[in-house]
Order: C-alpha cells, then structure tokens, then sequence
C-alpha cells in the first residue's frame, strides 16, 4: 500500500458520514430509542421549540403552523439522541414527569425556590 492510499484510508475512516432517510422511517427510529429509555437513570431537560416540529428537522414548516412552546426530551446517558417526550411510551412519560417534576414543570428557573424556603410549610404552595 502506497503512502497516497494508506493516508486517504485514514481520511475517509474519520469522515462523518451522512445518510438520508424518509421522514417517517426518521421518527419510528426515534420511538425505538424511546424504548431504550431508562426513566431511573434517564437526562432529561426542557427547551423552547416548534411544537410541531421539536426536532427542528423541517425547514418548510407553513408559517401558519409556527408555535412555540416548552418541549421535554430524555435520553440515556451517554447517547447523543435526544427523544421529545411525545415519541416516548407513556409509562416512560409518566415516570419521567414523577421523578423530574421539579426540574421540567413551571415556573422557569425558579427550581431552587423550594430549598430557599424550607422551614414554611404552606399547603397552598405547590412546590
């Protein structure tokens, strides 16, 4: 093996590669990484997104389809492959909202005030 073909062996094996795939195929692949989800051991996290595009996969979205809205996603640990909530079997939904209710639910960067209060026990608090 020349240097010229041992050198472009190396380049084409670092290379991202890119496939392109139907949508739908695209989205049943998401659910089943859904199904590998762990809701004890799940990251989950919250962001502003097209709710009816939280992936932000469809560029021709018509405006009159534009609404944003706080969108939940989960993974595994130690994947790249965030799932939106609504891709995810409901038990693992349900489990997830339980265990990181604080974390995901209203209102927005108040998730400490709990501990900052923790001597008051005001049953018309819900946190």
């Amino acid at each position: 093996m020349t240097n010229d073909e041992e050198n472009s062996k190396t380049q084409t094996s670092t290379e991202e590669r890119h496939v392109t795939i139907r949508q739908d195929l695209w989205h049943e692949l998401l659910k089943i990484a859904g199904r590998q989800i762990d809701p004890d051991t799940a990251e989950v996290f919250w962001t502003y997104a097209q709710t009816l595009d939280p992936y932000g996969v469809h560029p021709d979205l018509p405006e009159e389809c534009w609404q944003v809205g706080r969108e939940y996603f989960a993974r595994c640990p130690d994947t790249d492959v965030w799932v939106n909530f609504g891709d995810l079997p409901k038990e693992t939904r349900d489990r997830l909202w339980c265990r990181n209710r604080r974390k995901l639910a209203f209102p927005a960067g108040l998730e400490g005030i709990a501990e900052l209060d923790e001597g008051r026990s005001d049953p018309d608090v819900p946190f």
